[in-house]
């Protein structure tokens, strides 16, 4: 029983050191859009509820850090619950930091794709709206060229059935998310919502991609 006991306790005490939030910068009550550091890349996406895409974006290799936040609309500094309106234009995206000597642009926005259902317009699985959607931003030509390569290659293999409909915009700004929305799969493991919707995307991400996760967030 004592054996068993020091097990779960060793088990539970590696879970919560995996999944530690990060330590992100906020200013009165959101998260703070930081500038790339020396070496470094962003790179913007939108994927359905940024839960699940932040987490799975943090647990590759060569991500330093993830931002949620809202991207693709016009008015400026929205919040959760406007952009929940679906009257915005704004999309729930993630900001991703990583080192383009250990993951390239490319392998990113592939991770991108299989984090979610580019397939379905409007939504992703229950969560349905325009503030759901599929974007991939570009911020050059040749960023642009991959991600449209990457498209036809899906859309080539045809596993979905159904041509990808994700949108394929240049990238123009992205607004922090509150602080309440950073990190929320990692201090919220418990939420019934993150263990049937949020969940079931990052395990098929690293089933799907393992030589591009970190190790410690391999099964």
């Amino acid at each position: 029983m004592k054996v068993k006991l020091i097990f779960w306790i060793l088990l539970t005490t590696l879970s919560c050191a995996c999944n530690e939030a990060q330590k992100l910068e906020t200013k009165n009550g959101f998260a703070v859009i930081t500038a790339a550091k020396r070496g470094e890349a962003v790179a913007t996406y939108a994927g359905g509820c940024f839960w699940a895409m932040q987490e799975c974006m943090l647990e590759l290799k060569g991500v330093s850090k993830v931002i949620s936040g809202y991207s693709g609309g016009t008015k400026p500094n929205p919040g959760y619950n406007e952009v929940l309106s679906k009257t915005t234009g704004y999309a729930e995206a993630v900001q991703v930091y990583y080192d383009p000597n250990v993951i390239s642009f490319e392998r990113l926005t592939e991770a991108f794709f299989n984090a979610h259902d580019p397939t379905q317009e409007d939504g992703q699985g229950p969560d349905l709206g325009p503030d759901y959607r599929s974007i991939a931003f570009y911020r050059s030509p040749s960023e642009k060229i991959i991600i449209h390569n990457l498209i036809s290659r899906i859309d080539s293999i045809n596993g979905y059935n159904r041509p990808v409909v994700t949108e394929v915009i240049p990238f123009k700004v992205i607004y922090p998310a509150e602080t309440e929305h950073q990190d929320y799969y990692r201090r919220r493991s418990w939420d019934p919502y993150i263990r049937n919707v949020s969940r079931p995307k990052v395990l098929k991400l690293r089933k799907t991609m393992p030589y591009l996760i970190k190790s410690e967030y391999k099964d």
